[in-house]
């Protein structure tokens, strides 16, 4: 091996690691300013309506399945929440969609990637704040609409069009300063 190719091969990890600074430094730097925003993925849905889709009921719950036919030419704004028993970001957010949905806010939910019995006894424990609750227990629905991960929860309006996605649980900050303005917003 020539002397130039071992010493490009040699620095080549020092131009990751100057590279992987520099994006951090960068990435701070937003967070500093206000122009980086990690919870920013941006989603291709928000502006349009709700993928096709239809889910069985989640066996064992109270709240009938529902598909994309039952977001269409709502009385008002909804929110459509994709959640799991298992994910401990889902018990954060359930305090504050058992409040709106004691307020009237419909809320629909997609019980993601869970098992039935593990999904209907979280709901007992829990409370059950959902109007109808779908069982996507594959993925795919999750995949059509372009979820991350979960809790992730859309809002829609009264025609069905996607008008705000959050990633994440929905804390009472989330709720006193995104989702009750939404929800004026689209009455």
């Amino acid at each position: 091996m020539p002397l130039t190719t071992r010493r490009a091969l040699m620095l080549a990890p020092l131009g990751v690691a100057v590279a992987g600074g520099a994006g951090f430094y960068a990435m701070l730097r937003g967070l500093g300013s206000g122009s980086y925003d990690p919870r920013g993925v941006p989603s291709a849905l928000v502006g349009k309506p709700a993928p096709a889709f239809t889910l069985p009921a989640l066996p064992g719950a109270p709240a009938p399945a529902f598909g994309d036919a039952d977001l269409r030419n709502l009385p008002g704004p909804v929110l459509v929440n994709f959640w799991a028993s298992w994910c401990v970001p889902c018990i954060v957010e359930h305090p504050q969609l058992m409040r709106l949905s004691r307020e009237g806010v419909p809320i629909l939910g997609i019980n993601y990637k869970d098992k039935a019995a593990d999904a209907a006894q979280f709901l007992t424990r829990h409370g059950n704040p959902f109007q109808r609750l779908g069982q996507d227990e594959p993925g795919r629905v999750a995949i059509d609409w372009g979820v991350y991960g979960v809790p992730e929860t859309y809002l829609l309006d009264r025609a069905g069009i996607i008008r705000w996605r959050w990633p994440g649980p929905v804390t009472p900050e989330v709720l006193d300063q995104d989702i009750r303005p939404l929800l004026k917003r689209h009455a």
